[in-house]
C-alpha cells in the first residue's frame, strides 16, 4: 500500500464510500479528532500495568471502529460499526477500575504521574471528539452509539487516570476556589 497518493493535495479526501469531501468537513473533523484520541492513548502504553494496557489496547481497536463508522455515511450491515456492546465493555472496565479507587468527593485537577496526565489529556480530547460528532449529527445521520461510546470513553479515561495515579502513589489535588 502506497502511503502517498496526491489525491488530497487539493484539500479533498475520500470517505469510505469514495465520496469526495473537503478535509474541513464536519465528518472529517469528527473522525480526525477520534484519530487524535487514539494517538494519545498510544502514547500511554505501556503503562506498567498489564490490566490497564490490555484495556487501552482494546480501546484503540474500538477507536479504529469509530473512525471507520464515521468515515462511512451510508454503512451496510456488515461494515464496521460501534455497537452497544462496545459501550458495555467501557462500562465494565470503568466499574472494575472504580472498585479499586476511593470514592470521588470533589473535582480533581488533571495531572499526576506522566501516565496519569497523558490519560487526562486523552480524556479532554475525547470530549472534543464527542462534541465534533454531536455537531456532525446535527447535520447528517450518525450512529448514535458513537456518541454514547465517546461519552463513556472520556469517563473511562478519567477513571484510568485516577487508577494509574493511585497505583503510582500520586495524590489527587482538588482545585481551590
Amino acid at each position: 500500500m502506497k502511503i502517498y497518493t496526491g489525491r488530497g493535495d487539493e484539500g479533498m479526501t475520500d470517505l469510505r464510500d469514495m465520496t469526495r469531501v473537503s478535509k474541513t468537513s464536519s465528518r472529517i473533523e469528527a473522525y480526525g479528532t477520534v484519530d487524535e484520541v487514539n494517538a494519545l492513548v498510544g502514547t500511554v502504553r505501556p503503562t506498567g500495568y498489564d490490566d490497564v494496557d490490555e484495556v487501552l489496547e482494546a480501546v484503540q481497536n474500538h477507536l479504529h471502529i469509530v473512525q471507520a463508522d464515521l468515515a462511512n455515511p451510508d454503512p451496510d450491515e456488515d461494515d464496521p460499526q460501534i455497537r452497544a456492546e462496545h459501550v458495555d465493555d467501557l462500562e465494565a472496565w470503568i466499574d472494575d477500575a472504580e472498585s479499586e479507587l476511593d470514592p470521588l468527593t470533589s473535582f480533581i485537577l488533571p495531572g499526576g504521574s506522566e501516565t496519569g496526565a497523558k490519560l487526562h489529556h486523552a480524556r479532554a480530547v475525547s470530549r472534543r471528539g464527542e462534541r465534533r460528532v454531536v455537531s456532525l449529527a446535527a447535520e447528517e445521520p450518525v450512529n448514535t452509539e458513537v456518541v454514547a461510546y465517546l461519552n463513556r470513553l472520556s469517563d473511562a479515561l478519567f477513571v484510568f487516570a485516577r487508577l494509574v495515579n493511585k497505583r503510582d502513589g500520586v495524590r489527587e489535588d482538588s482545585p481551590t476556589y
